[in-house]
Protein backbone atom coordinates (compact mmCIF):
# COMPACT_ATOMS: atom_id res chain seq x y z
CA UNK A 1 0.00 0.00 0.00
CA UNK A 2 1.49 3.61 -0.98
CA UNK A 3 0.41 6.61 1.14
CA UNK A 4 -0.86 9.93 -0.39
CA UNK A 5 -1.48 12.50 2.67
CA UNK A 6 -3.99 14.81 1.96
CA UNK A 7 -2.72 18.20 2.18
CA UNK A 8 -6.86 19.43 2.99
CA UNK A 9 -6.20 17.99 6.41
CA UNK A 10 -2.50 20.32 7.22
CA UNK A 11 -1.62 23.29 9.08
CA UNK A 12 -2.76 25.81 6.21
CA UNK A 13 -0.18 28.51 7.97
CA UNK A 14 2.64 26.32 7.45
CA UNK A 15 2.26 24.24 4.21
CA UNK A 16 5.76 24.14 3.19
CA UNK A 17 6.97 22.81 6.07
CA UNK A 18 4.02 20.38 6.19
CA UNK A 19 5.00 19.19 2.97
CA UNK A 20 8.12 18.32 4.08
CA UNK A 21 7.44 17.21 7.51
CA UNK A 22 5.12 14.55 5.29
CA UNK A 23 8.41 13.38 2.76
CA UNK A 24 10.40 12.92 5.64
CA UNK A 25 7.85 10.94 7.15
CA UNK A 26 7.80 8.58 4.39
CA UNK A 27 4.68 9.61 2.33
CA UNK A 28 4.78 7.92 -1.18
CA UNK A 29 3.07 10.92 -2.76
CA UNK A 30 1.51 14.22 -1.80
CA UNK A 31 -2.10 14.10 -2.54
CA UNK A 32 -3.19 18.04 -3.53
CA UNK A 33 -7.38 18.73 -3.41
CA UNK A 34 -8.22 21.67 -5.56
CA UNK A 35 -11.92 22.77 -5.08
CA UNK A 36 -13.30 25.41 -6.89
CA UNK A 37 -16.81 26.04 -4.45
CA UNK A 38 -18.94 25.12 -7.69
CA UNK A 39 -18.15 21.71 -8.28
CA UNK A 40 -17.99 20.78 -4.21
CA UNK A 41 -19.50 23.77 -1.85
CA UNK A 42 -15.85 24.46 -0.74
CA UNK A 43 -13.30 26.16 -1.89
CA UNK A 44 -9.19 25.25 -1.65
CA UNK A 45 -6.08 26.19 -3.32
CA UNK A 46 -4.82 26.65 -6.59
CA UNK A 47 -1.81 26.41 -9.32
CA UNK A 48 0.23 29.46 -7.28
CA UNK A 49 -0.13 27.52 -4.09
CA UNK A 50 0.94 23.96 -6.15
CA UNK A 51 4.01 25.84 -7.35
CA UNK A 52 5.18 27.03 -4.01
CA UNK A 53 5.01 23.98 -2.17
CA UNK A 54 6.72 22.26 -5.40
CA UNK A 55 10.19 23.87 -3.99
CA UNK A 56 9.61 21.52 -0.20
CA UNK A 57 9.33 17.57 -1.71
CA UNK A 58 10.40 16.22 -5.02
CA UNK A 59 7.71 13.79 -4.09
CA UNK A 60 5.04 13.04 -7.08
CA UNK A 61 2.10 15.11 -6.70
CA UNK A 62 -1.33 13.82 -7.42
CA UNK A 63 -3.63 16.59 -7.90
CA UNK A 64 -7.23 16.32 -7.32
CA UNK A 65 -9.43 18.40 -9.14
CA UNK A 66 -12.64 18.92 -7.58
CA UNK A 67 -13.58 21.85 -9.94
CA UNK A 68 -16.50 22.19 -12.63
CA UNK A 69 -14.51 22.32 -15.91
CA UNK A 70 -11.10 20.82 -15.47
CA UNK A 71 -9.94 21.03 -19.02
CA UNK A 72 -9.39 24.83 -18.77
CA UNK A 73 -6.78 24.00 -15.93
CA UNK A 74 -4.63 21.42 -17.31
CA UNK A 75 -1.43 23.70 -18.34
CA UNK A 76 -1.79 25.85 -15.29
CA UNK A 77 -1.37 22.41 -12.75
CA UNK A 78 0.97 21.01 -15.02
CA UNK A 79 3.20 24.19 -15.17
CA UNK A 80 3.01 24.49 -11.20
CA UNK A 81 4.41 21.25 -10.95
CA UNK A 82 1.78 18.86 -10.96
CA UNK A 83 2.74 14.77 -12.14
CA UNK A 84 -0.49 12.83 -11.91
CA UNK A 85 -3.86 14.93 -12.57
CA UNK A 86 -6.88 13.19 -11.62
CA UNK A 87 -10.43 14.74 -12.43
CA UNK A 88 -14.01 13.54 -11.91
CA UNK A 89 -16.38 11.77 -14.64
CA UNK A 90 -19.08 14.00 -13.09
CA UNK A 91 -17.36 17.07 -14.35
CA UNK A 92 -18.11 19.28 -16.85
CA UNK A 93 -15.32 18.57 -19.69
CA UNK A 94 -15.15 16.51 -21.96
CA UNK A 95 -13.71 13.28 -20.79
CA UNK A 96 -11.55 12.12 -23.34
CA UNK A 97 -10.50 15.71 -24.32
CA UNK A 98 -9.55 16.25 -21.00
CA UNK A 99 -7.42 12.54 -20.37
CA UNK A 100 -5.53 13.66 -23.93
CA UNK A 101 -4.63 17.33 -22.43
CA UNK A 102 -2.86 15.73 -19.04
CA UNK A 103 -1.23 13.11 -21.30
CA UNK A 104 -0.22 15.51 -23.55
CA UNK A 105 1.66 17.52 -21.03
CA UNK A 106 3.33 14.34 -20.01
CA UNK A 107 1.93 13.78 -16.86
CA UNK A 108 -0.32 10.68 -15.66
CA UNK A 109 -4.13 11.43 -16.14
CA UNK A 110 -6.77 9.74 -13.45
CA UNK A 111 -10.00 9.63 -13.45
CA UNK A 112 -12.35 9.88 -9.78
CA UNK A 113 -15.93 8.95 -9.09
CA UNK A 114 -18.18 9.38 -6.22
CA UNK A 115 -20.01 7.54 -4.46
CA UNK A 116 -23.28 7.46 -6.32
CA UNK A 117 -21.05 6.66 -9.59
CA UNK A 118 -20.57 3.00 -10.58
CA UNK A 119 -17.80 1.91 -10.88
CA UNK A 120 -18.39 1.07 -15.01
CA UNK A 121 -18.40 4.52 -15.44
CA UNK A 122 -14.48 4.87 -16.07
CA UNK A 123 -14.22 1.56 -18.04
CA UNK A 124 -14.12 3.41 -21.42
CA UNK A 125 -11.09 5.00 -20.33
CA UNK A 126 -8.97 2.69 -18.71
CA UNK A 127 -6.55 2.21 -21.65
CA UNK A 128 -5.53 5.72 -20.99
CA UNK A 129 -5.44 6.01 -17.20
CA UNK A 130 -2.39 5.87 -14.70
CA UNK A 131 -5.32 5.58 -11.90
CA UNK A 132 -8.74 5.52 -10.89
CA UNK A 133 -9.27 7.13 -7.64
CA UNK A 134 -12.71 6.04 -5.96
CA UNK A 135 -14.13 8.39 -3.20
CA UNK A 136 -15.14 6.85 -0.15
CA UNK A 137 -16.93 10.14 1.45
CA UNK A 138 -18.83 12.87 -0.77
CA UNK A 139 -16.44 14.57 -2.26
CA UNK A 140 -15.48 18.03 -0.36
CA UNK A 141 -14.69 18.38 3.38
CA UNK A 142 -11.89 16.27 5.30
CA UNK A 143 -12.79 14.80 8.36
CA UNK A 144 -15.74 12.85 6.92
CA UNK A 145 -16.46 9.07 7.72
CA UNK A 146 -15.32 5.82 5.14
CA UNK A 147 -17.80 4.37 3.57
CA UNK A 148 -16.83 0.56 3.20
CA UNK A 149 -19.57 0.10 0.94
CA UNK A 150 -17.80 1.73 -1.98
CA UNK A 151 -15.16 -1.09 -2.25
CA UNK A 152 -16.86 -3.62 -4.18
CA UNK A 153 -15.74 -0.67 -6.71
CA UNK A 154 -12.50 -1.30 -6.14
CA UNK A 155 -12.66 -4.72 -6.83
CA UNK A 156 -14.92 -4.55 -10.33
CA UNK A 157 -12.22 -2.18 -11.41
CA UNK A 158 -9.61 -4.12 -10.63
CA UNK A 159 -11.46 -6.84 -12.59
CA UNK A 160 -11.84 -5.59 -15.66
CA UNK A 161 -8.39 -4.18 -15.75
CA UNK A 162 -7.74 -8.05 -15.72
CA UNK A 163 -9.47 -8.97 -18.08
CA UNK A 164 -8.05 -6.51 -20.45
CA UNK A 165 -4.75 -7.15 -19.41
CA UNK A 166 -4.45 -3.39 -18.09
CA UNK A 167 -2.31 -1.94 -14.97
CA UNK A 168 -4.08 0.90 -13.68
CA UNK A 169 -3.99 2.23 -10.27
CA UNK A 170 -6.79 2.07 -7.87
CA UNK A 171 -7.25 4.81 -5.28
CA UNK A 172 -9.34 5.66 -2.27
CA UNK A 173 -9.78 8.86 -0.96
CA UNK A 174 -11.76 9.74 2.35
CA UNK A 175 -12.27 8.77 5.64
CA UNK A 176 -8.93 6.37 5.69
CA UNK A 177 -6.96 5.96 8.98
CA UNK A 178 -5.27 2.71 10.63
CA UNK A 179 -8.55 1.99 11.74
CA UNK A 180 -10.07 1.41 8.35
CA UNK A 181 -7.21 1.05 5.91
CA UNK A 182 -7.24 -2.60 6.11
CA UNK A 183 -10.67 -2.69 3.85
CA UNK A 184 -8.95 -0.98 1.62
CA UNK A 185 -6.22 -3.58 1.55
CA UNK A 186 -8.61 -6.39 1.45
CA UNK A 187 -10.16 -4.89 -1.62
CA UNK A 188 -7.31 -4.28 -3.96
CA UNK A 189 -6.73 -0.60 -3.29
CA UNK A 190 -2.63 0.39 -4.30
CA UNK A 191 -3.08 4.10 -2.86
CA UNK A 192 -4.87 5.35 -0.02
CA UNK A 193 -5.05 9.26 0.48
CA UNK A 194 -5.73 9.83 4.12
CA UNK A 195 -5.89 13.77 5.99
CA UNK A 196 -6.91 13.38 9.25
CA UNK A 197 -5.26 10.19 9.71
CA UNK A 198 -1.70 11.26 9.11
CA UNK A 199 -1.57 15.22 9.74
CA UNK A 200 -3.83 14.87 13.36
CA UNK A 201 -1.29 12.04 14.38
CA UNK A 202 1.05 12.26 17.23
CA UNK A 203 3.79 10.98 14.66
CA UNK A 204 3.18 11.39 11.56
CA UNK A 205 5.75 8.70 10.23
CA UNK A 206 4.52 6.11 12.45
CA UNK A 207 0.92 6.74 11.17
CA UNK A 208 1.75 6.61 7.45
CA UNK A 209 3.69 2.85 8.26
CA UNK A 210 0.81 1.95 9.86
CA UNK A 211 -1.09 3.19 6.46
CA UNK A 212 1.13 0.94 4.64
CA UNK A 213 2.09 -2.16 7.03
CA UNK A 214 -0.52 -4.37 8.75
CA UNK A 215 2.58 -5.68 10.81
CA UNK A 216 2.71 -1.53 11.90
CA UNK A 217 -0.91 -1.61 12.28
CA UNK A 218 -0.56 -4.37 14.78
CA UNK A 219 2.68 -2.95 16.32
Amino acid sequence: MKVAPSMLSCDFSRMGEETARIDRAGADYIHLDVMDGHFVPNITIGPCIVKALRLYTKLPFDVHLMISEPYKYIDAFADAGADIITFHVEAESDIEATIEKIRSRGLKAGLVIKPKTPAEAVFPYLDKLYMVLVMTVEPGFGGQSFMADMMPKVGQIKAECRRRGLSVLIEADGGISDKTVSQCADAGVDICVSGTGVFRAPDAAKAIAALKSPEARKG
